[in-house]
């Protein structure tokens, strides 16, 4: 981030135009100062002075100030690559798309707020200070950019040190008086092995330290506290994502923008002790070596820079980061590698559908070709280092066996944190006593995100499951795991609480409460915090937490479905249906909305309608298998059995291993009196769930009325 200048401005500002979705946008000067002319805030076209350059290569950005002390990301940037690369143009990071004044993503959107988005990886010591009050920022930084104060925290004593000034001989030791000495690397080496052609760490690592200074800005995650220095405890002020449906890719690659923290925890280096540093060098951000000597520190060149290897000539092909460290474009032309550091593996592009490498270079060759040709080099499998695919594409499949797998995974304290507490999240849909149990080990895993997930998973259980799992985690080393464990034991839970925990719980939900506050500023924040409000009836502040949401993104249709489902808990069913037709009215095609609506009108027994709204969620969501199934049911209920019968087949063939989809065709099947038909549901349903007993005693009913 640096100030808009003509040393630091890269983009053409001589009358350039750029145009999309009807909205022409000019690049101008005017004395002395960078503007912009394009659709403001209420949709009309106003000039814009340029405050802050953002990046330099290979886009750089602009932020523009709006009332508020907002900073705002113009959506159009500017392409820093040479023209004979297709750069040295204006493009739009969102093209397409028809953004306008209102939606989230249009520049002047809450989702394109420099303050939330941006400020913390991009300056030094940065203070959101948000006021919800007056709906303001007076957001501060020490430095403008990210200085040595991001990695080392405070510095004053290593200058008092570099100066000779005050106590510095106390300073005088490794550390040199940084707060933060990130010195895994001192005294290390690496030693490569003649048999393996690998190397091996003289000592192992101790410490997480540089890779969570790094993980701060270089991971997807949440921030809850900007009261966090270099050094910290990563998870006291954010929640890193795990490998989520739809971040990544079940195999653990890349899919969103996810940056790198994730992707490395689950890599073979990171388990064999690599830093960060190992390959980067932090104050020139250049690699240690250039291509792939980078990785001959630790990997034999004769065995691995060679034909016999990668099997391809000289070139892109022989770049070892080209086969394992394959890349994903974002923001339209930055290409980022993933960081797993994988063995290629073109067999699960085939079978689980995932990217592989191969096909980077070989985009117009099937798959299988590049599965054999790798069968011809490798006649004996390597499977590689990230062996949770199959199990995480089960489990988000809910396919016969997958919670076995997934519980396997949870318990191996072999495989990375990262992987175990990714399991965890994908076992919690379909709770059984078994998963659980295991689940609840995982309550004493030596890594935080697993505690995390752990507790997160168990907060859907019964009160009695609750009370006897979650009240010791309230005080746990993690601020992110008794933040969690507070909001599960919030309102009819906390009841039950013996008087010893109840500090715990008190100082736990006080930090969540604190949270949620930090970002007040974010709709997902307040309606986090109606919710823990709900839970324990506390309706006023919930309902001005929801509207707080609501009038930050209008957008945000949970935010109005929880406050719907607020009002239908004190029996207020009209102001739930006004909500929610409301937020109809701004987001016609929001199928959780409609969903709610149909089900609010089924409890005003006005069934034709309800049965409309219905019919019309599961129709804009055809991925949810749920709302395709509360459709069905409601048919059945009201005596359209015919409709009911196409519509949960049609559901069932989209997700053909739904639990509930099965049980209820079984049931309606027999109920026709066609128990050959509900028997093959039932077989299948206990193929998923094969230690059910309902299930086994509704298959031996079955086969009993087939005969």
């Amino acid at each position: 981030m640096q100030e808009a200048t003509e040393q630091t401005v890269v983009g053409r500002f001589d009358g350039a135009r750029f145009t999309q979705a009807g909205v022409s946008t000019a690049f101008s000067r005017r004395d002395g100062h960078f503007v912009v002319r394009t659709d403001g805030p209420d949709g009309k076209p106003r000039d814009f002075e340029i405050k802050y350059t953002f990046g330099v290569y290979p886009l750089q950005q602009y932020l523009i100030e709006l009332p508020g002390g907002r900073l705002q990301a113009l959506g159009i940037a500017w392409d820093a690559r040479p023209a004979d690369q297709g750069g040295q143009r204006w493009f739009h990071l969102y093209p397409g798309r028809n953004l306008r004044a209102g939606d989230p993503l249009h520049w002047t959107g809450i989702d394109q707020n420099w303050n939330f988005q941006c400020a913390d990886c991009h300056s030094t010591n940065v203070r959101k200070n948000f006021d919800p009050a007056s709906d303001r920022y007076a957001t501060t930084w020490s430095e403008i950019s990210v200085g040595c104060e991001a990695c080392h925290g405070p510095g004053s004593t290593h200058i008092a040190w570099a100066k000779r000034e005050g106590d510095w001989r106390a300073a005088a030791g490794a550390g040199k008086g940084l707060t933060v000495a990130l010195d895994e690397r001192h005294d290390v080496r690496w030693t490569l092995d003649a048999g393996s052609g690998n190397a091996i760490r003289s000592q192992p690592r101790d410490s997480a330290r540089e890779l969570e200074v790094c993980a701060r800005c270089h991971s997807r995650r949440a921030q809850y506290s900007d009261a966090h220095v270099a050094g910290d405890a990563l998870h006291g002020a954010f929640q890193p994502a795990l490998l989520e449906r739809g971040l990544f890719y079940p195999d653990g690659q890349q899919r969103e923008e996810v940056y790198n923290y994730q992707s490395f925890l689950t890599s073979r280096m990171q388990a064999k002790g690599v830093t960060c540093s190992d390959c980067h060098d932090p104050h020139t951000q250049k690699l240690r070596a250039p291509g792939n000597q980078v990785c001959a520190q630790c990997h034999a060149p004769a065995k691995y820079d060679s034909a016999s290897h990668h099997h391809h000539p000289e070139g892109p092909g022989a770049q070892c980061a080209s086969c394992h460290m394959s890349t994903r474009t974002y923001m339209g032309i930055d290409a980022r590698h993933d960081h797993s550091i994988r063995i290629p593996r073109p067999d699960r592009s085939v079978a689980l559908g995932v990217p592989n490498a191969c096909a980077q270079c070989h985009a117009k060759r099937p798959a299988e070709w590049a599965v054999d040709a790798i069968k011809r080099w490798y006649p004996q499998p390597k499977p590689g280092f990230q062996t949770f695919a199959e199990a995480f594409e089960a489990g988000e499949r809910g396919s016969p066996g997958a919670r076995g797998k997934l519980m396997a995974i949870v318990e191996d304290r072999e495989l990375p944190a990262i992987v175990r507490a990714s399991a965890i999240e994908r076992l919690t849909d379909n709770l059984t006593p078994a998963a659980i149990e295991s689940i609840a080990g995982a309550l004493n895993d030596p890594d935080p995100d697993a505690r995390a997930a752990a507790v997160a998973a168990l907060s859907s259980t019964d009160t009695a499951t609750r009370v006897r799992f979650l009240p010791r985690m309230l005080a746990d080393s993690s601020r992110l795991v008794r933040m969690e464990a507070a909001q599960a034991l919030a309102g009819a839970v906390e009841a039950q609480l013996d008087a010893a925990a109840r500090p715990a719980f008190d100082h736990a939900l006080a930090e969540a409460v604190d949270a949620a506050r930090f970002n007040a500023d974010r709709p997902e924040a307040q309606s986090r915090l109606g919710s823990l409000y709900a839970s324990r009836s506390q309706w006023d502040e919930a309902e001005a937490s929801y509207r707080r949401a609501l009038k930050l993104d209008p957008t945000y249709v949970q935010a109005a479905v929880n406050l719907a489902d607020m009002y239908r808990a004190r029996g207020a069913e009209s102001e739930a249906e006004n909500t929610l037709r409301h937020a109809l009215e701004r987001n016609p095609a929001a199928a959780p909305v409609w969903h709610a609506l149909g089900l609010s009108l089924v409890r005003q027994h006005r069934t034709t309608d309800a049965l409309a709204a219905l019919e019309r969620a599961a129709r804009l969501a055809p991925d949810n298998a749920r709302m395709s199934y509360v459709y069905g049911v409601a048919l059945y209920d009201m005596g359209r059995r015919a409709d009911a019968f196409r519509a949960l087949r049609a559901a069932l063939a989209r997700h053909p291993n739904h639990r509930e989809l099965l049980s209820a065709l079984a049931s309606y099947e027999r109920e026709a009196g066609r128990p050959r038909q509900a028997l093959d549901y039932a077989t299948r349903l206990k193929a998923i769930e094969p230690t059910d007993p309902g299930v086994a005693r509704l298959v031996q009913e079955l086969e009993a009325l087939a005969r």
